[in-house]
């Protein structure tokens, strides 16, 4: 799947050590490291995958969770086709945030980005300090789409990463997104075609000397 028709920049979003560099790399390297660092800046991978019959690029970047790295990461909400908000479902406090990290997200990203809500750490569920039911009505009251995780096992990591591309490609589809608006987070790769009218047909015929 070496050529693709659009590529999808993302935004992995959420606080400081609930498992966004770990999604990534389960992600695009399908592998885990338990003792993984906590990214300073950002971190950035990519993943060419098939969409609705389309192959497409996906472009990730991992953000810091830390409030110092905050100014650096809200440069990248900026032409985002697609945030993923992270909390870890053993931290009740990852999850209290989500309200601020989501205001951050809808204050620099353009209207159409798709937000996803993830719970990570599924592996640990008999450790949970939110529910299921609790963190589907938060993504319900905001609309986002939502799904719980595991970066460690790879459980529904996936279904997470296409469950928001395929949302993506439909607001491509429907015309929500706009391909041509500087911030939509989405480049074509497909090659542009020119419509000529009628009219221009008979204009260039009236001028032909031959």
């Amino acid at each position: 799947m070496s050529q693709f028709e659009y590529i999808f920049k993302y935004i992995i979003i959420g606080d400081m050590g609930v498992g966004k560099s770990c999604l990534l790399h389960q992600f695009t390297e399908k592998r885990f490291q338990e003792d993984q660092p906590h990214t300073i800046g950002v971190e950035f991978g990519t993943r060419v995958c098939e969409v609705n019959g389309k192959v497409i690029k996906l472009q990730i970047w991992d953000t810091a969770g830390q409030e110092r790295f905050r100014a650096v990461t809200r440069s990248y909400y900026r032409g985002a086709a697609g945030a993923i908000m992270v909390y870890d479902i053993t931290r009740r406090s990852s999850f209290n945030h989500l309200a601020t990290w989501l205001t951050d997200a809808r204050n620099h990203t353009n209207p159409s980005t798709v937000m996803m809500l993830i719970g990570n750490k599924l592996d640990l569920a008999k450790q949970r300090e939110v529910s299921f039911e609790e963190a589907e009505a938060f993504s319900k009251d905001n609309g986002l789409i939502y799904l719980e995780v595991s970066a460690k096992t790879g459980t529904n990591v996936e279904e997470a990463f296409l469950r928001t591309a395929r949302k993506i490609y439909d607001n491509i589809q429907s015309g929500a997104l706009d391909l041509n608006a500087a911030e939509s987070g989405v480049v074509s790769n497909k090659p542009r075609t020119t419509k000529v009218k009628a009219t221009d047909k008979a204009a260039a015929a009236s001028s032909c000397s031959c």
